[in-house]
This record gives C-alpha cells, structure tokens and sequence, in this order.
C-alpha cells in the first residue's frame, strides 16, 4: 500500500504515545551506551523512557520587533506552492551543558532580547496566517502580533534525561507551540522555549510553522541568531521574497510527476494520520567505516558517471532495499511482483536558472524519488540501487522543478510512496556556536511512523557516521534488521 506523503519533513508531526515509565534513569543511559558500543543497532523498551520531566512553566509571553519595525506599513508574505502546504509546526530542542559564565537566567534573557532584534529582519515571524479570500491561498499577514516566549525548569539534571538520541515523546515539553492565552486563529508562528535543568545545562525548544522555514534555511536563522548574540553583522542577511518560487502564468506541467497525487476525495491517507498499529522502534547506528565500506561495494556496480555513490546515497539505498524487502512475505512471489517508491528531500536552490540566493529564507527543498520492483531490489547488485537513488535526485533539473511547482498550482495533492527518507544528518544546528558554546546534541522531537524512517547525526563524535531510526511492526522490523545487517556484510 502506498501512502499519500507531504513535501519534505512532515515526519515531525506523526504521534505516538508511550504508556510506561522510567524509574531508573541511569540504568538507562548505562544500557544504551553498552549496546552502541556492542553493535549496529540497537533497541529499547518505552518503559525506560523518562516520561514525567517535572517541569514548571515560570513565563510564557509574548515578545514583538522593535518599534521601528513595527511602525512600518503593513503588508502580507506571499507563500509558494511549497510553503503552502507545509502548514504544521516543526518543533527542535537544542540541549547545552552547564557554563558557569552563562547561567540559564542570564542566557534567557539574552534570547529575550536577541529575538526582538531577529524579528527585525526576519519580520513574517511576528506574523499571522491567513486565508486570503481572493486568492484562496494562505499569506503572512506581518501585523507584528508577536511571537511567543516561554522560561521554564526541569527537576531533573541533563545526563538523567538519558539518552538524547533515542527519540522520548517527554521531550516535547521542552517546546511550546500554543500559548493558551491566545485563541486558536491567532497563535504565533513562531515559538520559544528556554528550558532551565537542576545542574545549569539548559535545552532551547524551538516551535516553528514550517511555512518560515525549512532545514536549511533554519540553520541560516541559527547562525543569525548566534551573530546577533554576539553583537556581530548577520552571517547570512535573509531572503524573504517567496515570490522567487511563484508557479509561472500559465502554468506548464512538462514532466509527468510520478512522486505527486492528487487528493482525490475524503478517503485519501495522509503522513498526517497517526497508526493505532504496535509499533517496534530502533536505532541503527552507521560508523564513518561502514559508510565507506558501502562506498565502496556500491563503486564496484555503479556504471554511469552522472552518479556518485555520496553517503546520502548509500545510506537511502540501504534503507529503501531493507523496508522493501521488510514487506515480502516468504513464498509469496506476488510481493516480490509489486513496486516500491522511496522518496527523499532535494534542495533546489542551486537547481534554478537563476538560482535562488542561498539566503531564501522559504521551502527551496522538492521530493526526489526512485522507484523498482521489490525483486530488483533484491537481486539487483547494491551499486544499481544506488544508483537509481541518485538519477532521483539528478532528475530535478530547472525545468522539472518548475514543472512540479507548476503542479501544485493546477492540483491538490501530495507526495506519495512506500518510504519516506527525512535527513537532518548534515543540516548542522549542532554546530552553531553560541556564546555559551555549541550544543550537546539538537534534534526534533520525533513522533514515529513506519513510512518515514529518520538520519540523525552521530552524538558520540563520529563527524561522518549517522543514526538510522525506524519503526515498524515487529515482524516487519525483524525483516528489515535482517536485510540491513545483510547488506552490510
């Protein structure tokens, strides 16, 4: 069965709900370092999660741009074809160490005053959304409304929230999306968290409609918001002209999109609706070697020099092969008959002609696929599958990305496939230097689907290595850890 995907990362959004609780959170991190070190992968039971973080809300308020900023005349934000349909928050945590020179009080009220100055330029983030009734498009109405601020506490210390990789439903009490005080059509679009722990370390949650930002243009705001700490010049001055992605008049679709369908009634399944299926969940680690190794068996198969066997490229194809292969049933030759389609995230800022300047503050990112029988999956040789994983990617030139923005213009629908590959692997929020320093570890907080499997960067210092992480149902999960280790070997 194949599901209806939206654009990019919607994997944020999907919800699970763990029902146990941890009473012993140093067992827990002691077992998940032992079972990194011990292997490939490893597993662990929701009843080691530390669910109850005790937190305490000290302020949640409103902040807004600078007087000058907002003495402006007031305008709206145009919204691309991409942007439109991205309207759900993404939410991130960013957790530091103690600094004994940038206590938590002090580093919130420098936040406090860094955002001010941020929504200055960056000003849709005062914004509102908006159902504009001529168009029937959603905008930014930049009316300065104001952008949320919470400070809260923590009981616990930082290394008792265990491991920070595997992913802890708990953790998104460390972000604020709604402000309760505010009704329901006119929350900010734009939202932060400043998280104080007993021992000085400290987590920033960070709440974002995805219609401001995508990865990449978030770690531009990060470095922005890092310079404007530090009383330096903007490291990247943003782009906010959406119009720069405007479908063209009229609008020519001149390839046909096989990643896109249309919605065509009530019926159709979304990424958005959550499965009330058990789900097994776990973590498969990749060194910088195994990597490498891959590299280097995709290399002996690999026959057109349009392709490079990248470790984005490795790693998806691994994936793609093992959630295939995950849904053959034995002896059924039927299942091996059937098609499957991966989908992964291109950016197109680079694509363009012209290019988009590399400060487009809006979603520049369009979904790349591949697609094979289940049986050339199997048999094919690894190099092949990578390979088809970068003609994907090589597919969206200028012209076809103008075609699928085009697309959207002239229908409503989505992304759909088997798979879905969301990388934060190389976005970098981890390596934004702060006053108080880079983070200890930055990631989503990740609710899990069995469509979207996530890359995470490595915590443990392996600068090219990378976290797979998956859900499946138990059989299904056999199955894939199965043709993963395969595959390696």
């Amino acid at each position: 069965m194949q599901l209806d995907i939206s654009h990019h990362v919607l994997v944020y959004i999907i919800k699970i709900k763990f029902q146990t609780q941890i009473t012993d959170s140093t067992q827990y991190t002691t077992k998940l370092e032992r079972e990194r070190k011990m292997g490939t992968s490893y597993q662990e039971s929701s009843s080691l999660l530390l669910q109850n973080l005790k937190m305490t809300i000290k302020e949640a308020s409103l902040i807004f741009p600078s007087e000058e900023t907002l003495a402006r005349e007031r305008k709206s934000m145009f919204l691309s074809n991409v942007d439109q349909i991205l309207n759900f928050d993404v939410q991130t945590v960013h957790f530091f160490r103690p600094n004994k020179d940038f206590p938590p009080e002090i580093v919130s009220e420098m936040l406090r005053q860094a955002l001010v100055r941020a929504m200055d330029v960056y000003e849709f983030l005062a914004g509102r959304l908006r159902l504009n009734p001529s168009s029937g498009r959603l905008d930014v109405d930049c009316n300065g409304a104001g952008a949320g601020f919470v400070t809260a506490a923590s009981e616990y210390t930082l290394e008792e929230l265990g491991d920070l990789v595997y992913p802890n439903p708990a953790f998104a009490k460390l972000v604020t999306s709604h402000l309760q005080t505010l009704p329901k059509d006119d929350q900010p679009l734009f939202a932060f968290q400043v998280t104080s722990f007993k021992c000085g370390g400290f987590a920033m949650g960070i709440s974002t409609n995805h219609t401001t930002f995508d990865g990449l243009s978030f770690k531009s705001f990060l470095d922005n918001l890092a310079s404007i700490l530090t009383e330096n010049p903007l490291s990247t001055p943003p782009c906010n002209d959406r119009t720069l992605l405007k479908a063209r008049t009229p609008p020519r679709v001149t390839f046909p999109h096989h990643e896109l369908v249309q919605i065509q009634d009530s019926e159709t399944t979304t990424v958005f609706e959550a499965t009330s299926e058990h789900l097994d969940f776990n973590i498969f680690k990749l060194s910088s070697q195994q990597i490498l190794r891959l590299k280097e068996k995709a290399s002996e198969s690999i026959s057109s020099g349009r392709v490079r066997a990248t470790g984005f490229n490795v790693v998806t194809a691994l994936i793609w092969r093992c959630k295939a292969l995950s849904l053959v049933e034995e002896e059924e030759e039927e299942d091996l008959e059937k098609e499957s389609t991966i989908l992964y995230a291109v950016d197109i800022r680079g694509r363009l002609n012209p290019q988009l300047p590399s400060s487009y503050t809006g979603n520049a990112v369009l979904t790349a696929y591949a697609k094979a029988r289940r049986e050339e999956l199997l048999e094919e040789p690894f190099g092949r599958i990578v390979e088809m994983v970068g003609e994907g990617s090589n597919r969206i030139t200028d012209e076809y990305a103008r075609s699928a923005i085009d697309w959207g213009e002239m229908y409503k629908g989505f992304p759909h496939g088997e798979v879905l590959v969301s990388s934060w692997w190389k976005l970098g929020f981890a390596e934004v230097e702060y006053p108080w320093g880079k983070p200890k570890y930055c990631c989503p907080v990740v609710y899990h689907r069995k469509d979207i499997v996530l890359l995470f960067p490595d915590i443990d210092g392996d600068s090219k290595g990378v976290y797979v992480l998956a859900a499946l149902p138990s059989k299904e999960m056999t199955k894939f850890q199965n043709w993963f280790e395969d595959t390696l070997s």
